[in-house]
This record gives structure tokens, C-alpha cells and sequence, in this order.
């Protein structure tokens, strides 16, 4: 099953502006927009898949897919280790627990 989550963009990176720095429950990493049509600026939220931000998406949208997702449990809490596994990450996984809502902040 490919997986698209909910990304907060925290910072555009570079003068190119093809990539962008995204916050994924408290896991950092780099994203690239190049697929994305439309501008992207900090405080935005994008669906992220493999890397590349999928879609441009709104704060309620957001929100409800990280509900929905939250609700496949164990799934969802695993997809989230393996992000954080990444190594371009930052190491900040106090946010990811089965047992927690995932609360994003700016």
C-alpha cells in the first residue's frame, strides 16, 4: 500500500526554491515540491510521499487525514517509526506514540 502523510512545510530551502523543510509528527526532513503546481510557503500543509510532496493541501484536510490515519493504529504508528528512521531527520520522536495524538505545532 503507498502512503501519502500530512506534512506542515516549516521553511522553503535555497534560492531554487524546489525544496522544502516539513515537519511530519515532530520528524523533520527535507521534501522536494518540483511536482507541486502550486507555490508553497511556510505554514503550508502537503501530502508527502518517497520524499516529494504529492499535493498542496488545507489545514482541515490535513487534519482529517491525520485522523483517519491515526485510526489504522499500529499501521499508521509504524509508518511514523520508519520516517523517523530516515537520515535526513531530525531526532525529535517524543510526538510519535501509539498510545498519543500526534499534535503539530509551528
Amino acid at each position: 500500500m503507498c502512503l501519502a502523510i500530512p506534512a506542515r512545510v516549516t521553511e522553503v530551502l535555497g534560492d531554487a526554491r524546489d525544496l522544502v523543510k516539513v515537519d511530519v509528527a515532530g520528524a523533520r526532513r527535507s521534501v522536494n515540491i518540483l511536482l507541486l503546481d502550486d507555490d508553497v510557503a511556510a505554514g503550508d500543509w502537503v501530502l508527502v510521499h518517497v520524499g516529494f510532496a504529492m499535493a498542496k493541501i488545507d489545514e482541515a484536510e490535513a487534519m482529517l487525514t491525520i485522523q483517519a490515519l491515526q485510526s489504522m493504529g499500529q499501521a499508521y504508528a509504524s509508518e511514523l517509526e520508519a520516517i523517523t528512521q530516515g537520515s535526513s531527520l531530525t531526532k525529535d520522536r517524543s510526538a510519535i506514540s501509539s498510545q498519543t495524538t500526534i499534535r503539530y505545532s509551528e
